[in-house]
C-alpha cells in the first residue's frame, strides 16, 4: 500500500516506517503536526513537539514531500472513546491527513504507538473517517526487544528531553539510544521506567536510519530546563542549527529482519503434539431414543431472560429463515432478525450499544459476508465481541444468534457503577489480529472479560497462518492470551473461566486439548509456589463444526474472570443411567459473582444405544443445578444461558429442546435460563451432548 508516515522526529515513528517497508508497503509522503510559533513545545495529550525545528531537514534526508499543520485546537475529548470535537486537537490530524490523501493517493498511515490506547483510538478514529488503514507494527511489543531491534536495524537517535527520576538533562541530553540503553534498562528494573519512554520518560531525535538518504547532523543545540525539580528535572534540546551529510553506504540490508517474524515467535517446535500423528478418532455413536418426535423443527421466538441484580440478561432465539436464494429476498429476511432483536432490545430498555457479546451461527458461511453487511449498519463504536461459525442449522435457517447484554448503572453522583472497557483494534500490527469489522476483541464488564473467538490470522498480514492444525492452534490461543493482558495488565490464560474451541475435524480434537492442558500447566506454574494454593481453571468444551471464518481450522472463544484463580471454588459431579454418564464440572470466581459450568452426556460404548431421553435430560438437569447448589447457596446468582451443543445426526433437535425447556422450567421456573441449542458434526470421545452454562450476579 502507499504510506504517509506520521512523524514527530523521534525514534518510535521512524522504526515504524521501517516495519513499513519491510512489509512491503511504500512510504511516499511524511505529515507533522507542530505547534504555534510562539512555542518549541506545546502541552499535548497526542502529538511529540520538542525538537520538531528539525523535522523540514528530516524530509529531507528521506527526499520526501512533508505536509505540515499547525496544531490549532486543544485536548478537550479526552475520555476512552473519541467523539468527533471541531476544537479538539485530533480535528487537526483529520485535516492533515485529508490533505495527503488528497494529494498522494495514500492508502494507509505509518502509526509509532507502543502503549498508548488514547493515541491508538484517535488515531483510528480519524483513519476510519478517512478510509485509510493504520498500520502500527510496534503496538504492545515488548519494549526491551524493540529498543534492541531499533539499534540493531541502525536505528541512530539521540535524547532530546528527559522527564523522569534517574535522568538527568546535563548527563544524557544528546546521548544515543546505544549509549543509553543499559543505563535505560537499569532504570526499568529498578524504577519502573519504560524503556522505550512510553510513559513520557524521555524523548528523542533521529539522525540516521535505512530510509535516510542523508544523515542529520546536529551543528548546535541548547539544552532548556523546563523543571527544575531536585527529583525529576524536566530539560530537552532546542535544535539551533543542523546540516546534512552524504552516507558512506546504503542501509537497505537492515530493513530484512533477520529473526523470525514477531507474530510468529509463541510457535516455535511442538514435539510433544508428535504423538497425535496416528489418531485416528472415534465414529460417532448411534443412538436410537426411545422419544415422540414429530421430526420437524421449531422456531422459537426471540426470549429474555429476567435481568440479574448487576443489569445482565441473555437474548436468544433469534433467527433468519430463507428458502429463497434471492438477495433481495435474503437481506430483508436478514433485516427481519435483526427489527426481532431490536424489538426484545427495547421491551427491555436495552439499546444495540447494551450489547456485550454475540454468538452468531451460520448456517453456511459463504452467506456470512451478506448477513454482516446488515449486522454492521447497527453498531457504530466499540462493537460488541462476537463469536462466528458455521453450524449445520436445520433446512430453511440461515443463521441463528444470541447476544448478552448489559446497562450500566448510574450511581448518585452519577457515576457510572459497572463501566463497560473496549478493546477494538483496528490497526495492523505484530500484536493481534486487527478487527476491520464490526466486533471487538474483548470487552470488559466489572471483573468480566468477555472476548470474540480468535483463529490463527499473522497479525501483520491478516492471512491465516501455515503450518496446519499445531501452528493454527498455538497461535490462536497466544492471540487469547495477549487480547486478555491488553485488556487487564498480569491477566493470562490462568483467569479463564470458560473456554470454548471449535474445530473443523475430529482428529484435531486431541491436539487442542493438549495444547490446552499443556498452556495451562505452565502458567499455574509461573504463578504459584510449592505450597501455595494451585489455580482453579474453567472447563474446556470442544466442538466439532462444518467450516470456521477465513477456513481456519481451529477458534478459540473464551469468558475469563480478573479475579485471583487460586482462591476459586470448584466441584464436580457425576451420574450414570443405562448406557450413558453424566460428568459435571463447575468453577466460581473468587468473589462467587461469576460461575462457569461444564455438563456433558457420553454413551458407555459406540454400540448403538436405546436410551430414555426424558429421563436422561431430566437426570442431566438436577446434576447441573446440584451442582450450583453446592457450590453457592447465593440465591441472586442466575443461570443466564445454557449453551447446548449436540451432535445433530445422533439426537433430535426438537426433541432435546423441548425436553430441556420442560426440566429447567419445572426446577426453575421464571428464572429459567437462555436454552442456546447448537448442532454440530461432533464431540469429543463419545459424547454426545455438551452445555456450557454462564452464571452472574
Amino acid at each position: 500500500m502507499k504510506v504517509v508516515a506520521l512523524i514527530s522526529g523521534g525514534k518510535d515513528s521512524c522504526y515504524n516506517m521501517v516495519q513499513c517497508v519491510a512489509a512491503g508497503h511504500q512510504i511516499v509522503a511524511l505529515a507533522n503536526l507542530r505547534p504555534s510559533a510562539q512555542k518549541d513545545e506545546l502541552d499535548s495529550y497526542m502529538y511529540q513537539t520538542v525538537g520538531h525545528q528539525a523535522i523540514d531537514i528530516y524530509a529531507e534526508a528521506m527526499s520526501l514531500p512533508l505536509y505540515r499543520r499547525t496544531i490549532q485546537g486543544a485536548s478537550l475529548e479526552t475520555g476512552s472513546v473519541y467523539n468527533r470535537c471541531d476544537e479538539d486537537e485530533v480535528e487537526d490530524l483529520y485535516h492533515l491527513l485529508k490533505l495527503v490523501k488528497e494529494k498522494e493517493e495514500v492508502e494507509a498511515v505509518s502509526v509509532g504507538a507502543i502503549l498508548s490506547d488514547y493515541q491508538r483510538v484517535r488515531v483510528e478514529n480519524v483513519c476510519k473517517r478517512l478510509n485509510l488503514q493504520p498500520l502500527a507494527y510496534l503496538w504492545r511489543r515488548s519494549q526491551e526487544d524493540l529498543l534492541t531491534e531499533m539499534i540493531s536495524a541502525n536505528i541512530q537517535a539521540m535524547i532530546i528531553k528527559v522527564a523522569a527520576f534517574g535522568l538527568d538533562p546535563d548527563k544524557h541530553l544528546r546521548k544515543t539510544l546505544l549509549e543509553m540503553e543499559p543505563y535505560l534498562k537499569e532504570l526499568s528494573e529498578k524504577y519502573g521506567v519504560h524503556i522505550c519512554g512510553e510513559g513520557g520518560e524521555y524523548e528523542t531525535f533521529t539522525l540516521d536510519c535505512p530510509l535516510f538518504k542523508k544523515r542529520i547532523v546536529v551543528d548546535e543545540s541548547e539544552v532548556v530546563i523546563h523543571s527544575a525539580d531536585a527529583f525529576a528535572p524536566v530539560g530537552y534540546l532546542n535544535l539551533s542549527r543542523l546540516h546534512l551529510e552524504d552516507k558512506v553506504t546504503d542501509n537497505i540490508s537492515f530493513l530484512v529482519p533477520s529473526s523470525i517474524c514477531p507474530c510468529l515467535s509463541s510457535l516455535g517446535t511442538n514435539p510433544d503434539f508428535e504423538e497425535m500423528e496416528d489418531f485416528c478418532g472415534c465414529i460417532s455413536p448411534k443412538v436410537d431414543w426411545r422419544v415422540k418426535d414429530d421430526g420437524h423443527h421449531i422456531t422459537r421466538p426471540s426470549l429474555c431472560t429476567k435481568k440479574t441484580i448487576h443489569g445482565y440478561q441473555w437474548i436468544s432465539g433469534v433467527t433468519a429463515s430463507c428458502t429463497h436464494m434471492e438477495k433481495e429476498v435474503i437481506i430483508q429476511e436478514i433485516k427481519q432478525a435483526f427489527s426481532i432483536l431490536q424489538e426484545a432490545l427495547e421491551s427491555t430498555e436495552f439499546e444495540f450499544k447494551d450489547i456485550v457479546l454475540v454468538n452468531l451461527y451460520v448456517r453456511r458461511m459463504n452467506d456470512f459476508e451478506l448477513i454482516n453487511s446488515v449486522y454492521q449498519t447497527y453498531f457504530d463504536v466499540n462493537p460488541p465481541a462476537r463469536v462466528c461459525v458455521e453450524a449445520p442449522l436445520f433446512d430453511g435457517i440461515l443463521f441463528q444468534a444470541d447476544c448478552l447484554v448489559h446497562k450500566h448503572e448510574m450511581m448518585n453522583n452519577d457515576n457510572v457503577r459497572h463501566e463497560k472497557q473496549v478493546m477494538h483494534v483496528q490497526s495492523i500490527s505484530h500484536w493481534a489480529p486487527a478487527n476491520i469489522g464490526p466486533y471487538s476483541q474483548a470487552v470488559k464488564v466489572e471483573d468480566v472479560i468477555y472476548c470474540a473467538g480468535q483463529i490463527a490470522l499473522v497479525p501483520c498480514t491478516m492471512k491465516l497462518v501455515a503450518g496446519g492444525i499445531r501452528a493454527e492452534a498455538v497461535l490462536s490461543l497466544n492471540h487469547v492470551e495477549k487480547v486478555l493482558n491488553a485488556m487487564s495488565e498480569h491477566t493470562s490464560l490462568n483467569h479463564i473461566m470458560l473456554a470454548i474451541c471449535y474445530v473443523t475435524n475430529k482428529k484435531d480434537i486431541p491436539t487442542v486439548q493438549k495444547l490446552w492442558c499443556r498452556k495451562l500447566k505452565e502458567h499455574a506454574t509461573q504463578v504459584t509456589e510449592y505450597d501455595e494454593p494451585s489455580v482453579t481453571h474453567g472447563p474446556l468444551v470442544v466442538a466439532v463444526v462444518p467450516h470456521l471464518p477465513r477456513d481456519a481450522s481451529v477458534e478459540w472463544h473464551v469468558v475469563a474472570m480478573n479475579d485471583d484463580p487460586t482462591q476459586r471454588k470448584f466441584i464436580s459431579m457425576a451420574g450414570k443411567l443405562q448406557g450413558c454418564k453424566i460428568d459435571c464440572e463447575a468453577v466460581g470466581s473468587s468473589s462467587m459473582s461469576s460461575v462457569a459450568l461444564s455438563v456433558s452426556l457420553s454413551l458407555t460404548s459406540q454400540l448403538m444405544a436405546s436410551v430414555a431421553l426424558d429421563s436422561m435430560l431430566h437426570e442431566l438437569s438436577s446434576v447441573m443445578l446440584t451442582a450450583v447448589k453446592e457450590l453457592s447457596q447465593d440465591d441472586n446468582l442466575t443461570l443466564l444461558c445454557c449453551r447446548t451443543f449436540y451432535i445433530k445426526d445422533c439426537i433430535s433437535g426438537h426433541s432435546l429442546l423441548t425436553g430441556l425447556e420442560e426440566f429447567l422450567k419445572e426446577l426453575l421456573g421464571p428464572k429459567s435460563p437462555a436454552l442456546i441449542l447448537v448442532p454440530v458434526t461432533d464431540l469429543p470421545d463419545l459424547q454426545i451432548l455438551h452445555v456450557a452454562c454462564w452464571l452472574s450476579l
